[in-house]
């Protein structure tokens, strides 16, 4: 229903395919991750202003949305390698970092698994390689469409409820957009407008935060992107 491209990675050359060079394939990298985060936040935004109810764990249902987000925007090969690299993110967190059991995110390794069942799930005709060559085993492959089915039901209604009423002008950039983050989110906040309209305003922009991280302030409906998040990724990224 909202599919659209990528502008800013068309744009600038970023994507999969062709000889893309290791800087353009970290900036496909960073690109994909801050996407994912901007709609993982925007998840945890819709549970605010929406007062939904979550059963579990919020941080998971804002991770499915962030997902489906993914699958619903972008066309077939566009959302495949924006999902590759989102995917690998938590997978290359996983080997980064200690796993704290005590946070309200799940594991790094298990999100991952995580996003690629939902994403398969969503088409396996289609992605069934994909999944593989991602090594989501067999047992799991077995669920994954009944996981979407019940991901998308979950979510399915309230994207219609908010997509009723579109275009509009809730979403609302804040700040600088000069940056490369800045100008993700100037494109994302264009897009997110021509899909959506939320019963408030939501506010986006790109702070330094002292952390590479990305947060959703229930008390002033603002989603704020850490401008370190730039440098973070790119260190993350294997190219």
């Amino acid at each position: 229903m909202f599919a659209r491209l990528i502008a800013v990675l068309v744009a600038c050359g970023m994507l999969f395919g062709g000889a893309a060079s290791a800087e353009d394939r970290k900036d496909g990298f960073v690109s994909a991750n801050v996407l994912a985060i901007l709609y993982h936040e925007i998840g945890h935004a819709l549970i605010e202003v929406m007062q939904l109810p979550v059963l579990g764990q919020e941080e998971d249902a804002a991770d499915v949305l962030s997902l489906l987000l993914i699958d619903a925007f972008f066309e077939e090969d566009d959302a495949s390698e924006i999902m590759y690299d989102a995917a690998f993110g938590f997978l290359r967190e996983s080997e980064e970092n200690e796993m704290a059991l005590w946070d309200v995110h799940g594991p790094d390794l298990q999100r991952y698994f995580t996003m690629v069942c939902l994403f398969y799930g969503a088409d396996p005709d289609a992605r069934q390689e994909l999944a593989l060559e991602l090594e989501l085993p067999e047992e799991r492959l077995e669920t994954c469409p009944e996981e979407y089915d019940l991901a998308n039901d979950s979510w399915g209604a309230v994207l219609d409820d908010i997509a009723a009423d579109a275009p509009g002008g809730s979403f609302v950039l804040e700040g600088d957009s000069d940056s490369f983050i800045g100008r993700i989110l100037e494109e994302e906040v264009a897009a997110l407008n021509a899909d959506f309209v939320l019963p408030q305003s939501l506010y986006l922009s790109v702070q330094s935060c002292g952390e590479a991280n990305g947060f959703f302030d229930p008390e002033t409906l603002e989603v704020i992107l850490c401008e370190e998040l730039d440098g973070y990724l790119r260190d993350l990224a294997a190219f």
